[in-house]
């Protein structure tokens, strides 16, 4: 897989995902809940690039994708219609800025043991709009390079190691982090909006720079 594609992996855990993987780590158990969260997201993310490497080749069988390098090629359109898609969301996160909260379920994730942080770990990546385009973008880059799932692995194992800081950082840190954990999780959750919006900015460069 094409090294540009990697930045990616920021912009599938940015925003809530990040933001739980955070509380998580303040959580009376933090490893085992922690764990159990990085569980989900693995088997998350190989789910959906999975699903939709399948799609794509489904697509390339009926339209020729093209290559990466051609910017006028089907899967380039393809991925150009997907930053439009997130270019409005990141328009509407700023209009509704000031009205924006975190979502109610992530205030719930301090009481979680490990079978509802697994299974929030599994969700807060498949039904999360933005990680479904950049899992979609992957499957569309994967095709175009004519590689199979073995291709996405880097992509997915950064995407657990991202997920996977906070825990690395309570770990090594503990005292440290258990002061600085709390006060970034309380920012992270005030400014939602503006990691939203950060995120699909960072998709649109990548894609646009020619992942």
């Amino acid at each position: 897989m094409s090294t540009a594609v990697l930045p990616l992996a920021v912009t599938m855990m940015a925003g809530p995902q990040i933001i739980s993987a955070i509380i998580l780590v303040t959580t009376p158990r933090p490893v085992r809940t922690s764990l159990a969260f990085l569980a989900g997201v693995a088997t998350a993310v190989c789910v959906g690039v999975g699903v939709a490497l399948g799609l794509a080749h489904l697509l390339g069988g009926a339209v020729d994708l093209g290559s990466t390098g051609d910017r006028g090629s089907a899967g380039n359109i393809i991925k150009y219609v997907l930053i439009g898609l997130l270019v409005l969301a990141a328009l509407r996160n700023w209009r509704n800025r000031a009205d924006a909260e975190p979502p109610k379920w992530l205030t719930s994730l301090m009481t979680s043991g490990a079978g509802r942080a697994l299974v929030i770990g599994f969700l807060v990546i498949l039904l999360m709009p933005s990680d479904v385009v950049v899992m979609l973008t992957v499957g569309v880059h994967l095709t175009q390079g004519s590689e199979g799932f073995v291709g996405a692995l880097p992509f997915i194992a950064l995407t657990v190691l991202i997920a996977a800081l906070p825990l690395l950082g309570r770990v090594l840190f503990r005292r440290r982090a258990a002061v600085v954990m709390p006060r970034l999780r309380d920012w992270m959750n005030s400014h939602s909006w503006l990691i939203n919006i950060v995120v699909c900015l960072v998709f649109v460069a990548v894609i646009a720079s020619g992942g």
